[in-house]
């Protein structure tokens, strides 16, 4: 049984690409992980520059949203020597409880109108702007959501010893607009 289940997700093992274009990462997944193991298993998973890791912040966030142990888990991995806080476990419990579809809107295809199901295969576009990289060590990458009007943010953390990019902290936990089969108005 798949946590994905109610996206009828394709059975293959995930597998991912990238494709670069003037700071801008696509990443193409056939599947969405659904244990650490599978995330490791990744080519990103080698969390060799920024982008990598951002990208899979969201499919870790996707499966918080169905199983949050499992969540959990791949989001630990990606935050390396600095696990998830209580805090941080605290917020995203409250996030969940009413919006399992907005990691969702980060993959391309996901809008209000169809309740945030993304296209297959799973798509996400993760970009720099002229600020991302400030400060040695650090890198504040953007996405855009099908649900919300200005890029929203993960900020990550070079750990030099390792050459691998860590989460941070991401900023794309927050408000989209509602979905249609959850909006009274529509």
């Amino acid at each position: 049984m798949s946590i994905f289940d109610n996206l009828n997700q394709p059975a293959p093992a995930p597998t991912a690409s990238q494709k670069p274009a003037e700071g801008r990462f696509t990443f193409v997944f056939n599947a969405l992980p659904e244990s650490v193991g599978e995330m490791k298993a990744l080519p990103e998973a080698a969390l060799d520059t920024p982008y990598k890791t951002a990208a899979l912040t969201v499919c870790a966030l996707c499966a918080y949203a169905a199983a949050p142990e499992i969540g959990k888990e791949m989001l630990n991995f990606l935050k390396g020597p600095a696990p998830l806080s209580p805090i941080e476990i605290s917020f995203l419990n409250d996030r969940f409880r009413d919006g399992k579809h907005v990691p969702f809107s980060y993959f391309a295809g996901a809008t209000p109108e169809n309740n945030y199901t993304p296209a297959r295969p799973f798509t996400v576009t993760v970009f720099s702007n002229p600020y991302s990289f400030q400060n040695e060590g650090w890198a504040t990458l953007h996405l855009n959501s099908g649900g919300a009007d200005s890029p929203r943010q993960i900020k990550l953390r070079l750990k030099p010893s390792e050459g691998k990019w860590y989460l941070s902290e991401q900023m794309i936990m927050v408000g989209v607009r509602t979905p249609k089969a959850a909006d009274p108005w529509s």
